[in-house]
């Protein structure tokens, strides 16, 4: 176990902030991390202004969320998961929309992002589970998901989008309710993250001793945004991920590394240790990088 990222979260229960480079050992592949295609998710502007465009969104994500659906907690998400039972970590805030965390049994779980499973209604606030949503795009599309090949031949992205072209044929459906567009409870870019939930991050933060950043770049602000709240308020914050992020020069310690088998040697190493209770904000610890 790496000493300095186990002195900096010695000091009490610690928040985790964790982005898609966590789930790549589960089978979703991340946005940015070393050798990730491009992908250029869409905009929430065009999912609500564009039949097109939403037509082209619901038929990819009708073969995608088969993928997510089926994937299971690594060890990673385990780890976190054990280390907030044995009281080492505060909460988990993530980025992610796939319920890995959940599964995993992380319960002080905020999903900044929302998740793939939910499906709710812009028109009057219904929400239905992604698997109802998906009975009712089989019947108007019968033999879609056949036609375009096996799940496991095409690339999907961690927001459950398949990468399929031709969608020109594929119907979508709208609310039963109120005839309402339906959209997946994920936040899309160019969407706020709802208050609540960004509220519920920050009093999750600053009631911990420190923040751990685990397998995101932090290139939207939606992460960040609490880096650079920890970093102002004197909580010093730790990063885990493969490559650089737009935090290392906030953070006192900065590993290059995989976040599955680092996670696991964090929990080995503090189940042993009781929690300490967290103290005031204190001045950050020098900066060390590896």
């Amino acid at each position: 176990m790496d000493t300095p990222l186990l002195d900096l979260l010695s000091a009490g229960p610690f928040t985790v902030l964790t982005g898609a480079g966590l789930s790549t050992d589960s089978g979703i592949p991340d946005y940015r991390g070393p050798g990730s295609p491009v992908r250029r998710p869409m905009t929430y502007q065009q999912f609500i202004g564009d039949p097109d465009f939403r037509r082209h969104y619901w038929a990819r994500n009708h073969v995608g969320w088969r993928h997510v659906r089926r994937a299971l907690p690594n060890d990673g998400h385990r780890a976190l998961a054990e280390l907030e039972a044995a009281g080492h970590v505060a909460g988990v805030i993530t980025q992610n929309v796939d319920t890995l965390h959940a599964a995993a049994g992380s319960s002080r779980l905020i999903d900044l992002h929302g998740s793939y499973d939910r499906v709710v209604c812009l028109g009057c606030g219904a929400v239905v589970s992604r698997e109802s949503l998906a009975v009712r795009l089989e019947a108007a599309n019968p033999g879609f998901v056949e036609s375009v090949g096996r799940v496991e031949d095409i690339e999907i992205a961690p927001d459950a989008d398949a990468v399929i072209e031709a969608t020109a044929h594929f119907r979508t459906v709208d609310c039963e309710r109120c005839g309402g567009l339906l959209k997946p409870d994920i936040v899309y870019f160019g969407e706020m993250v709802p208050k609540d939930r960004v509220a519920g991050a920050f009093a999750m933060l600053d009631d911990s001793a420190a923040l751990l950043v685990a397998g995101s770049s932090l290139t939207v602000h939606s992460g960040l945004r609490f880096v650079k709240h920890a970093a102002k308020t004197g909580k010093p914050v730790a990063i885990v991920n493969r490559g650089a992020t737009r935090g290392d020069h906030l953070a006192a310690l900065v590993l290059d590394a995989g976040t599955t088998t680092t996670l696991r040697a964090l929990a080995d190493a503090l189940g042993s240790r009781a929690p300490n209770t967290p103290g005031p904000p204190r001045t950050p610890a020098p900066k060390v990088r590896r």
